[in-house]
């Protein structure tokens, strides 16, 4: 039988994103700025995004450190359940586990 939630302790809770865009055979088109269809560069990004998101959204590291603070967040929001999207996984014929919150 599938198991589709998933309960994790405090102890359990990951300390690392995973970054897709190393394993990608080909990764997605660079972001273009709207106003002047020119590549983007971070500072671009800078007035609609912290420092530290356009940073992750630029790494080729495939495990991101999630911040401290982030996690203590995180950690208050427990129990809630973590789905298996297996249904999912299946349509999209993918050997990948996906997970999400509800």
């Amino acid at each position: 039988m599938t198991q589709y939630k998933y309960f994790l302790e405090e102890g359990d809770m990951p300390t690392h994103w995973y970054n897709v865009l190393p394993d990608m055979k080909m990764p997605p088109p660079p972001y273009r700025h709207p106003v002047t269809l020119d590549l983007m560069k971070p500072d671009d990004l800078a007035p609609v995004f912290p420092q530290e998101l356009i940073m992750q959204e630029a790494s080729q590291e495939r495990w991101i450190e999630i911040p401290d603070e982030v996690q203590d967040v995180l950690k208050m929001w427990r129990p809630s359940p973590l789905y298996r999207a297996s249904r999912w996984e299946e349509a999209l014929d993918t050997p990948a586990k996906i997970y999400y919150k509800w």
